[in-house]
């Protein structure tokens, strides 16, 4: 039997707080091949709230896991109500200062790779290349029954069709595209089915309780192995499937520094954890470095 997802934990108060000596995380750039790991901290100056900071989402929302997803057509429908509507906002979400830095750090050579736990597409958008989505992403869809997958853009015109007139105002927004509505705002959603064999149709993101696919986990290991030191932005660490990675360069002797205003799983393992914004702390760091943070909007 596969358990709950494991969405809190503990932090250790015998370990030093955060710093915001942003010396380490220059140190570890400047001598290259470093790996960044991301998670949804990194996105919240664009707009999409991460779960466990002030004010995260598990606050007051509960994600959609990958058992209740697949067990009945209601979750399902809640589940694309919330979102569809989310889909308006999310899908047009903007690069911050912090992705336009770890793309910047990329192109002056500081980077073995990128590694992200956000669905968000963020990375990329601001030009970074050859990025690993350890969660899949939003913008694509997959069918359960059949493996068809397609743009997500598609999807939304078909459910845009499928459902005129449905305009609910939401509670808020969540780092996994859901919008926060009630069972009354979802009312009748009508889900479409896949066009290709009438299946089952499911973001192309790992679900909460679902696993990551063997050979994505297998390139993030090596990946590790092959780093100088990880950089971990702005992720609280609290699923084993960034954890293991960071746990896995810590038992190679390999540095871990993290950028987290908040306490992480990972901090034992680390050098050192800053407790800075991350837009404020990469840009701080790439003008010590010489590095011009740009945005790919104006280029």
């Amino acid at each position: 039997m596969r358990m709950r997802p494991t969405l809190s934990w503990t932090p250790d108060v015998s370990l030093p707080p955060g710093t915001t000596d942003l010396g380490p995380v220059a140190d570890a750039l400047s001598t290259g091949g470093v790996l960044v790991l991301s998670g949804a901290g990194l996105s919240t100056e664009s707009g999409i709230p991460d779960y466990r900071g002030e004010g995260g989402s598990l606050s007051r929302h509960t994600p959609m896991t990958y058992q209740d997803f697949t067990a009945g057509a209601q979750a399902r429908r809640r589940y694309w109500a919330r979102s569809h509507l989310g889909w308006r906002t999310f899908g047009h979400a903007r690069p911050n200062a912090g992705h336009r830095a770890v793309a910047a750090f990329a192109r002056h050579g500081l980077l073995s790779g990128v590694i992200t736990q956000n669905v968000d597409g963020l990375h990329q958008a601001a030009g970074s290349d050859g990025v690993v989505e350890l969660h899949g992403s939003l913008d694509r869809v997959v069918c359960l029954t059949c493996g068809d997958n397609s743009p997500r853009r598609e999807l939304a015109r078909r459910l845009e069709e499928a459902n005129a007139g449905f305009a609910p105002v939401a509670g808020g927004i969540n780092p996994d595209g859901d919008a926060d509505l009630t069972d009354d705002q979802v009312g009748d959603f009508h889900v479409v089915p896949c066009t290709v064999c009438g299946g089952i149709l499911k973001p192309d993101v790992v679900f909460f309780g679902e696993t990551v696919p063997p050979q994505r986990v297998a390139h993030c290991r090596a990946l590790v192995g092959e780093a100088t030191s990880v950089l971990v932005l702005g992720s609280s660490l609290t699923v084993m499937s960034g954890l293991r990675f960071v746990r896995q360069a810590a038992q190679a002797g390999t540095p871990v520094v993290i950028v987290n205003r908040d306490p992480t799983r990972g901090d034992q393992h680390a050098v050192t954890r800053v407790a800075l914004p991350l837009g404020t702390a990469l840009t701080a760091v790439a003008e010590h470095l010489g590095i011009p943070v740009t945005d790919p909007a104006t280029v």
